[in-house]
C-alpha cells in the first residue's frame, strides 16, 4: 500500500480479505454488499472525491466502473490511496490492469497454508482446509457442514453462471 495509490487485495469468498482489511488503518470504509453503502455509489464521484486518506471499497466487482474513476481521482488527487477489495475474477484483473496501470499492485489473499498454521496443525489443515470457518471450527462435524455447503453455493453459483450464459 506504501507502492502504490491503489492495491488490489483479491482472493476467493471467505478467505479473509474483510477480516484483513478491517484491521488496517484506514480513514474510510464501503463495502458494496451493504445496500446503504451501494446506494452512495450511485453517484461515486460525489462520494469518494470529498474523501482523503486511505479508502477501502469492498465487493469492488459490483461496480465495475470504479476503476476509470479511481484513476481520474488519483491524477486529481495523488494523495489519496485506496483498498480495493474483490473475488478474483477475471474481470477485476482485466478492468482494473487497464484502466490503472502503473498505478495498482495487486496482493491476493488465499485459504491458509501450511506456513502460516505451522507444521503442528498439518493434519487439521489437510482434513478441513484453509478457509478460515473451517480451519477454525469447534469440531470436524461443524467443518464438514461448513464446507458442504461453501461447496454447494459455489457449485450453484457457478451453474447458474453457466446456464445464464455468463461463461
Amino acid at each position: 500500500m506504501r507502492t502504490f495509490p491503489v492495491t488490489c487485495l483479491i482472493g476467493p469468498r471467505q478467505c479473509g480479505k474483510t477480516t484483513l482489511a478491517r484491521s488496517l488503518e484506514r480513514d474510510h470504509y464501503s463495502d458494496l454488499e451493504n445496500l446503504r453503502n451501494m446506494r452512495l455509489f450511485d453517484t461515486p464521484q460525489l462520494n469518494l472525491e470529498k474523501l482523503d486518506g486511505t479508502i477501502v471499497i469492498d465487493e469492488v466487482q459490483r461496480k465495475p466502473e470504479l476503476f476509470a474513476l479511481l484513476r481520474y481521482l488519483l491524477d486529481h488527487n495523488p494523495s489519496r490511496r485506496y483498498l480495493i477489495l474483490g473475488s478474483a475474477s477475471p474481470e477485476i484483473l482485466r478492468e482494473s490492469s487497464q484502466t490503472l496501470a502503473g498505478r495498482v499492485g495487486f496482493h491476493e489473499l488465499t485459504p491458509f497454508t501450511i506456513d502460516l498454521t505451522g507444521e503442528q496443525h498439518v493434519d487439521t489443515l489437510w482434513f478441513r482446509g484453509g478457509f478460515p470457518r473451517s480451519f477454525l471450527a469447534e469440531s470436524d462435524e461443524t467443518s464438514s457442514l461448513w464446507l458442504d455447503n461453501y461447496i454447494k453455493t459455489f457449485l450453484d453459483w457457478c451453474q447458474n453462471c453457466f446456464f445464464s450464459g455468463a461463461f
